[in-house]
């Protein structure tokens, strides 16, 4: 799929279980577990979290170091990108699994929860990648939309800082964002290894799988989700 499917599916997945999420706690018996999820329903929060969640959906093909993600902040990300290409053997490898999901999720969190600064640099990135993921940024000019690219994910960051934003659900966030990633993958032609290290892709039979980049996508999915993603926040945000 393309990165704004993929961010858009994100941050529409987001905005549908968020009121789930507040509710499992209880519903497992484990109130304790309520500081996982915080005040995930606040507008400011919720806002917060279908951005992180729409990044979070991006994180995958950072393993793909000529796709248009890996250009959000230049060459910052795509040595990044190179290098997560290769320690996870390419491209649709070891980032296109369950293992990475829970992996991203769990590290999102431990790193929320202990280190402050490194928080807010993966709050940053998951922003960038949000950002350009939906195509912001001047056609054919790398360096230009890069620094675009920065300028807005600065005044964003700031903003959520502003309104007092903590994202103590940031490990839910990364984690929902990998696996939509992931299940879209899986909607496409050539699949994902969703078990890795076992070999194997998951993919839809009988070559129905959303063919990337063509017609239903661009004309229709991405339009539809795009549609999702307005009706979710009117409903979460409308006042009770």
């Amino acid at each position: 799929m393309m990165g704004h499917s993929h961010a858009l599916s994100g941050a529409a997945m987001w905005l549908a279980v968020s009121p789930a999420l507040v509710a499992l706690p209880d519903a497992l018996g484990r109130p304790e577990l309520a500081t996982l999820t915080g005040p995930i329903l606040t507008p400011p929060e919720l806002v917060a979290g279908a951005v992180m969640c729409a990044g979070a959906a991006m994180l995958p093909d950072l393993d793909h170091p000529s796709a248009t993600i890996a250009q959000t902040f230049g060459p910052v990300t795509w040595l990044l990108s190179k290098g997560v290409n290769f320690v996870s053997g390419g491209h649709r490898h070891a980032t296109h699994s369950l293992l990475f999901a829970v992996l991203m999720g769990v590290g999102a969190h431990l790193l929320g929860d202990r280190y402050p600064i490194g928080r807010d640099i993966m709050v940053v990135l998951m922003i960038g990648l949000a950002i350009r993921a939906v195509g912001i940024g001047v056609p054919g000019r790398t360096l230009t939309s890069a620094i675009v690219n920065v300028g807005l994910t600065a005044g964003l960051f700031l903003t959520f800082m502003t309104l007092g934003v903590t994202y103590s659900w940031l490990g839910l966030a990364i984690g929902v964002g990998c696996l939509v990633h992931v299940i879209g993958d899986c909607l496409t032609e050539r699949g994902c290894p969703v078990l890795w290290p076992i070999k194997g892709r998951w993919l839809l039979p009988w070559d129905i799988g959303i063919k990337t980049g063509k017609a239903f996508e661009k004309q229709f999915l991405g339009p539809a989700l795009s549609i999702v993603v307005i009706a979710l926040f009117c409903l979460r945000l409308m006042p009770a």
